[in-house]
């Protein structure tokens, strides 16, 4: 039996995000977005599981998009995501320059501001 679109979608999400973050998210669902969590894992991270691109481009669109629109809670964990995903501090830069240059200069300032903190917080990690 082939495995379902959300089954791989919280594969997906799990690998990404984190299997921490996602646990969080899960285990605080209330009646109220439990649906959402679910439309989440099957359709937006089932996306992702799709073989269109693979998981370090769809990385490195995904922070262009949350950078240019301004939304700092969900690039900074996509950006802890991309570095799970083998993107390189390089192309992280290079990611968020383009991003200051389409999208203007103060979302460039966020998105480096985050993806400095998540640099932090990835060496600290690797230090433990």
């Amino acid at each position: 039996m082939s495995e379902s679109r959300r089954e791989r979608g919280l594969a997906m999400r799990r690998r990404v995000m984190g299997d921490e973050h996602v646990d969080r998210a899960l285990s605080s669902a209330t009646s109220l977005n439990a649906p959402f969590q679910e439309f989440l894992s099957e359709y937006c991270w089932g996306q992702w599981a799709s073989d269109g691109l693979d998981p370090r481009t769809r990385s490195l669109v995904t922070m262009a998009i949350l950078g240019a629109l301004g939304r700092s809670q969900e690039l900074s964990g996509h950006l802890r995501g991309a570095r799970r995903n083998g993107c390189t501090d390089d192309e992280i830069r290079e990611c968020l320059m383009h991003v200051a240059i389409y999208a203007g200069i103060p979302a460039g300032v966020e998105a480096f501001r985050l993806a400095v903190a998540a640099a932090a917080e990835a060496e600290g990690q690797a230090k433990q």
